[in-house]
């Protein structure tokens, strides 16, 4: 069809820790997907392979992004940017560990290295069956040693020891390799990954312990962008998380122009917060913020507190809450928070049969496709022949008012399944737009400032893009796609 499948697989240090979903018939898919990993101190890589969906055999690996610890931790805001992806390399793609104790007595003639070859564990999967036949090679000095074969386990145990004969004379910078192999009866076994080590270094002490088996060094030339390019957002925070009573001196700090409303409004911590606050952490701060007053049982006074600050530097109320304003995200965190079940109950329904219809809506003519649109008529409309724009343009209305109908009677229907907290901090807020545009020109503003959160912020979003709100495991076809577009539009 000349277009792919597209969805991505996270890995961390090759393990496996997350998967988009699929964008279906796209060469330029949006996934928007986020997700806070829970990394090892130690972890080294982290990894974003990007796959073509197969319905039938394999999916195809299209290529992959990789970063060490070293160059996230090298940009303390986070790496954003569009990365080249690179072709994916068997030889490269390698996983887990080996255990090992390495000798070499002291004295004796002529000098025995002693390889005992313990277990390895968490091998990468070569066989459809999901696992290994794994096998170790052990080289050293030009000789070369195997183990036995242990089949259908990515965690051998073999317990074997392997001797090699030093000659003094030729140890200079000669290495041990020892190298993990998938066996196959047919066709060339599988490489699993290897780890070397010095000899000299095994010569002075024991070496003994679990080893992280590396990839064959690559000598692929890159493709220049070829594969396309994946845009990413990745940021490593080391949080350390200290009982709960040394937060009590900020809780107290944050919350007290709450408990004690007297002070002047400029000079407290929330004030001071939302001033120096910048565009791009006011996201953060505002679900951070949120958390912890949901946590003290005063979620409501403090959207009242950052709601009347803005208000009182607010002229005009057309521009109430336009901005992304620390109240704006504040208000919109506290929603999806406290009613995302209640936007499950609501939206639900119709947007599964969104899903389930596929329907051809249209409503601008230079991106119409007639013969789409022909193939496929809408409901309670039956056309013969060529459709025009026309035509096309009046189904697709019927077709969205049809929707539309049924979001709202369904919102409008959810008065009392509307979360208890929701709709006390709406009421709180009416109050205080009135309060503060008393005049009769100003009426409606009372209504806008409740329906520029409700619809701008929490029901139109969710019907956009339904995947990040949960409604959905997965993104939505083109066509689907576009139709939620112009229904949340």
């Amino acid at each position: 069809s000349g277009s792919s499948d597209p969805y991505c697989v996270v890995k961390v240090d090759n393990e496996v820790v997350a998967r988009t979903a699929t964008v279906w018939k796209s060469l330029n898919p949006f996934w928007g997907e986020e997700y806070t990993l829970r990394l090892p101190r130690g972890f080294r890589s982290l990894a974003v392979y990007v796959l073509d969906e197969d319905t039938i055999g394999q999916d195809d690996v299209i290529g992959k992004v990789s970063l060490s610890r070293q160059q996230i931790l090298a940009e303390p805001r986070g790496v954003d940017s569009w990365l080249s992806l690179v072709p994916v390399h068997p030889d490269e793609e390698v996983q887990g560990e080996i255990h090992l104790e390495l000798r070499v007595p002291e004295q004796g003639h002529p000098r025995v290295l002693s390889c005992h070859l313990i277990e390895a564990r968490d091998l990468a999967p070569r066989d459809l069956s999901g696992t290994s036949d794994p096998f170790a090679r052990v080289s050293c000095c030009g000789h070369t040693l195997e183990t036995a074969v242990i089949k259908k386990t990515r965690f051998p145990h073999w317990d074997e020891v392997l001797e090699f004969e030093l000659v003094e004379g030729e140890l200079g910078e000669a290495v041990l390799s020892v190298e993990v192999w998938d066996w196959d009866i047919v066709g060339k076994n599988d490489f699993l990954g290897r780890v070397e080590f010095p000899l000299d270094t095994i010569c002075t002490a024991p070496t003994k312990g679990w080893f992280q088996l590396l990839p064959v060094p690559s000598t692929a030339e890159t493709l220049g962008g070829q594969l396309g390019a994946l845009r990413l957002a990745v940021r490593l925070v080391e949080d350390r998380v200290l009982p709960p009573n040394y937060y009590q001196p900020l809780i107290q700090l944050l919350t007290e122009p709450i408990l004690c409303p007297g002070q002047p409004p400029t000079g407290t911590a929330l004030a001071i917060l939302e001033e120096v606050t910048s565009g791009e952490s006011r996201q953060d701060v505002a679900t951070k913020l949120v958390k912890i007053f949901l946590g003290q049982g005063l979620a409501v006074p403090l959207l009242d507190y950052l709601t009347t600050r803005e208000l009182s530097r607010t002229t005009d109320p057309n521009t109430l809450f336009r901005s992304n304003s620390l109240a704006s995200k504040s208000v919109e965190q506290f929603m999806k928070v406290v009613g995302l079940p209640y936007l499950h109950e609501v939206l639900k329904p119709v947007v599964n049969r969104i899903f389930e219809e596929k329907k051809y809506v249209e409503l601008d003519p230079v991106k119409m496709d007639l013969s789409c649109s022909r193939r496929h008529p809408c409901r309670r409309i039956s056309f013969k022949g060529s459709l025009s724009e026309a035509q096309v343009q009046e189904s697709s209305l019927e077709l969205l008012k049809g929707y539309l109908g049924d979001i709202v009677d369904a919102i409008v229907g959810s008065v009392e399944k509307c979360p208890l907290l929701m709709r006390v901090a709406f009421k709180q807020l009416r109050r205080r737009v009135e309060e503060r545009f008393p005049s009769a020109q100003h009426e409606e503003a009372r209504y806008f400032s409740i329906s520029g959160f409700l619809f701008l912020r929490f029901f139109a979003p969710a019907i956009l893009t339904p995947k990040l709100f949960s409604l959905r495991e997965q993104h939505a076809d083109p066509r689907t796609s576009r139709t939620l577009l112009l229904l949340a539009k």
